[in-house]
């Protein structure tokens, strides 16, 4: 009896562990598919604007957490650094520097089948601030409030 529990013990212990190495190197970034440019320069300038109003840009650094291949990412990033944050770009190997800003991720996504889009941005590991947009005749208009998660 106690054989058979040791067993199925490490079973469920090996299907975890598959699901972890099978999981996405990044859980962050843009995972929308099909937007159009316009739409995530509106998104990114109202995240930029937010930002401008709860942390002064002049005297914030931010140190990004992933990378930010898709155009969300490229152009929110270059927005905060033309409203004057300092913005440290992720480094991968082992002997970075440690980081001397706040961390910042985001996450842009899409739920299926909807024409919601929903942007997440976390701060410091700890506060998180939270909208979503509705796609109405072309473009995007904001379809909540801001959420800020302290």
């Amino acid at each position: 009896m106690k054989k058979s529990a040791f067993i199925t013990s490490i079973l469920g212990c090996l299907i975890v562990l598959s699901g972890c190495a099978s999981a996405p190197t990044s859980p962050y970034g843009s995972f929308v598919q099909k937007t159009e440019q316009s739409n995530d320069k509106k998104i990114a300038d109202d995240v930029v604007k937010k930002l401008v109003a709860l942390y002064p840009p002049a005297k914030t650094r931010f140190d990004l957490q992933h990378t930010t291949p898709d155009f969300f990412g490229g152009y929110l990033v270059e927005s905060m650094r033309s409203k004057g944050y300092a913005i440290a770009e992720f480094k991968q190997s082992a002997d970075a520097a440690p980081a001397a800003g706040l961390s910042f991720s985001y996450v842009f996504d899409q739920p299926k089948a909807t024409d919601f889009y929903r942007v997440t941005v976390l701060i410091g590991g700890k506060q998180s601030l939270d909208r979503v947009y509705q796609l109405k005749d072309g473009s995007v208009y904001p379809a909540s409030y801001w959420a800020r998660k302290e």
